[in-house]
């Protein structure tokens, strides 16, 4: 640690929360799939071996303090309560043994539940609307009390789907079992508690805020009723563990909520409806008067989910500011999260603004990033880049209620960028049985994961690239200025490629896969952009040409295709000055499956806010010059004054062969995804060849 780099060394200063010291100022921040009691197990909750592999690992990485995704109080399967399960608290003594040895300290995050916010998905909401189905199912998931909130509201993610009041009893229920557990962690070693959550909107929040609680008796109206709930909560664990046994709050300092499933953009002026900064500034001292020791806080609800989860269109340190003011109205320690660069972070404990640094998804991409820093390799730090398609894609859009897939439902908190994340026993290198001549076509993110995995694994790798540059379609992906994440990853893909012993042929077009000297060849030859078919189609500009800023655009500007892409290049185009109007075909943007919500409902708040024009249900006719002629829902034609076009309507797979024996097809060649299909497909291949 002595060689550490001065401007992070506040970072590895000890603290105490309560009575335990934590050696350093780093904080793994929870995230919902991480549970040590696992997540959504059709089977009920068991120690999650998986989990505990990954913060184990964490730990030898020295990371100070670990605290694990939410722990569900009551199953969501078959509505067993945690404490009714000893023998999982059995296994947890035994690994936090393991954990102590590492030096580092683990809080586990028990939940109250989420009421409106609980993701319901397009599966199960049908079959709560039906009362006969719903019935039925009860035993197995009871739906009405995962949704159960402080007052009747439509949910957040169906909204024709009315959540039913929590009753007294329900409360009090929850409040034993936040003791009950408390005290098996406690006696299992743990090192303390966290209560989820006056935080994010999820249950206990959803009490605290008048907005969302109307109920008259002792569990609302007044300041006081509000937060009943979350103070007789700690009350409760101090009773059965004793006032030395620490207890953290995750905590929204304001709300950032301009109105139902409508969130404030960063340095906007509006009218808070949730929790204000003046109120905050209260509830702080009044959550610590109660017995909470440290406050593990950013802001938002899951009206403003990207105040929470910021995507990359967030401002890096984005609730710093809030979370250092209400640092000043407690005398227990503050954590900030939220896209926390670890200098800037440093630099705040420096000067008292915040107590430690809370950093959740960087775990996930690189597990040894912590050791890396105190190394001084910053440049071998694998850049997570907010995109959340592996670890929280609960995506929704106009009409649908949570659209992931039951897999990723199953499966959070994995990593796009690092399959074997959470996926040990599914994804991991083993040296090659037999070593094997292997050519791998394409340079871009698919095919240098596949070289990277292939050489891994002992094969001699030659890589093709036609053009003289590495990174395929994704340097045109990480053009915009708010991607410098997405360019850092680049750079890392680069750097790492160079390190193994891979023969890389830039400038070389291979047509004939035939002639290569390889027993096994990799096409990762992306895909190419559809073509419009309208009249004056030839006076657009595609995406790529737009952001490799290959062709200038005007000031009025029409993006047709309103999916990520083309709302990202909207952005970029507000960004830059320009004037982006986005014509969309489908009733909402960015309507595709797998894009979290805290990334999509920035973009469409972004415009809302900023009222760029965007046209649902509108298809294009025609491309003029300065101008382009539209068709609506209606069947209305409108002429839309557009100085430049760019089309964003989605790739076609562009393979240079077939699939066979041995060849093996991946990414965007294969089928058009994401990074996170790109590269875990390289994976699914090269582990095996």
């Amino acid at each position: 640690m002595n060689n550490i780099d001065k401007k992070y060394e506040a970072l590895f200063t000890p603290w105490k929360i309560g009575k335990v010291e934590i050696k350093n100022r780093i904080v793994m921040c929870p995230m919902g799939g991480t549970s040590l009691f696992g997540w959504f197990e059709l089977g009920g909750c068991h120690f999650d071996k998986e989990a505990a592999k990954l913060f184990l690992e964490r730990a030898n990485n020295n990371v100070g303090l670990i605290i694990p995704g939410i722990a569900p109080l009551r199953d969501t399967f078959w509505g067993k309560w945690l404490w009714q399960k000893p023998q999982m608290f059995s296994e947890l003594k035994e690994f936090m043994d393991e954990i102590h040895k590492t030096g580092a300290k683990l809080f586990v995050q028990l939940t109250a539940g989420m009421g409106r916010s609980w993701a319901i998905t397009e599966l199960v909401a049908p079959l709560h609307k039906n009362k006969f189905t719903r019935a039925v199912i009860k035993p197995i998931i009871d739906t009405s009390h995962e949704l159960a909130s402080p007052s009747p509201q439509p949910s957040r993610w169906a909204h024709d789907i009315i959540c039913p009041e929590m009753t007294a009893e329900q409360i009090h229920e929850i409040i034993e079992a936040f003791a009950k557990t408390a005290k098996l962690c406690r006696d299992a070693n743990v090192d303390g508690v966290e209560v989820h959550a006056v935080h994010e909107g999820y249950l206990l929040d959803q009490f605290a805020i008048e907005f969302f609680n109307k109920r008259t008796d002792d569990y609302g109206g007044s300041f006081e009723n509000r937060y009943r709930f979350a103070t007789e909560v700690v009350r409760a664990i101090k009773e059965e563990c004793g006032n030395d046994y620490p207890v953290s709050l995750r905590y929204s300092v304001e709300s950032k909520m301009k109105g139902f499933c409508e969130g404030a953009m960063p340095g906007e002026h509006y009218t808070e409806v949730g929790r204000n900064m003046q109120e905050s500034e209260k509830a702080v001292k009044y959550l610590q008067e109660a017995g909470y020791d440290m406050l593990n806080a950013d802001n938002g609800t899951y009206d403003s989910w990207y105040w929470a989860h910021p995507p990359m269109y967030m401002p890096e340190n984005c609730n710093l500011d809030d979370v250092s003011h209400i640092k000043k109205f407690v005398d227990i320690p503050v954590v900030c999260a939220g896209r926390m660069d670890p200098q800037v972070g440093a630099k705040a404990i420096e000067s008292g603004k915040i107590d430690a640094v809370g950093i959740a998804r960087q775990f996930l991409v690189d597990p040894e990033w912590i050791t890396k820093m105190i190394e001084d390799r910053l440049e071998d730090i694998k850049p997570c880049i907010c995109c959340h398609s592996g670890c929280f894609n609960f995506s929704s859009s106009k009409g649908h209620a949570n659209t992931q897939d039951l897999t990723d439902t199953m499966g959070l908190a994995r990593c796009a960028l690092n399959p074997e994340t959470m996926q040990s026993k599914k994804y991991n290198i083993q040296p090659a049985k037999k070593l094997k001549k292997i050519a791998v076509i394409g340079g871009g993110i698919g095919g240098m994961e596949a070289a990277i995995v292939c050489a891994k694994r002992g094969h001699k790798v030659t890589l093709y690239e036609k053009t003289d540059k590495l990174g395929g379609v994704f340097i045109a992906a990480a053009a915009p200025s708010f991607k410098e994440k997405d360019r850092a990853l680049i750079a890392w893909y680069i750097r790492e490629l160079y390190k193994h012993p891979v023969e890389i042929k830039l400038s070389t077009e291979i047509t004939d896969v035939k002639a290569l000297d390889a027993d096994e060849i990799i096409v990762a030859t992306g895909s190419k952009a559809k073509q419009l078919t309208v009249k004056g189609a030839d006076k657009a500009i595609e995406a790529v040409d737009f952001l490799l800023k290959k062709a200038v655009v005007g000031e009025n500007v029409a993006v047709i295709g309103g999916g990520l892409t083309g709302c990202e290049i909207a952005y970029e185009l507000y960004l830059q000055g320009k004037k982006p109007t986005i014509i969309e075909m489908q009733d909402d943007l960015i309507t595709a499956k797998g894009i979290c919500l805290a990334n999509t409902s920035y973009l469409r708040d972004f415009f809302k806010t900023n009222k760029v024009p965007v046209h649902l249900e509108t298809s294009l006719c025609e491309i003029a010059d300065g101008e382009i002629t539209v068709k609506n829902k209606d069947g209305k034609t409108l002429k839309i004054k557009a100085d430049s076009v760019i089309t964003s309507i989605g790739y076609n797979s562009s393979p240079i062969a077939l699939k066979s024996k041995h060849i093996h097809v991946i990414g965007d060649a294969a089928k058009v995804g994401n990074l996170r299909s790109v590269i875990w497909g390289a994976w699914d291949i090269c582990t095996k060849l």
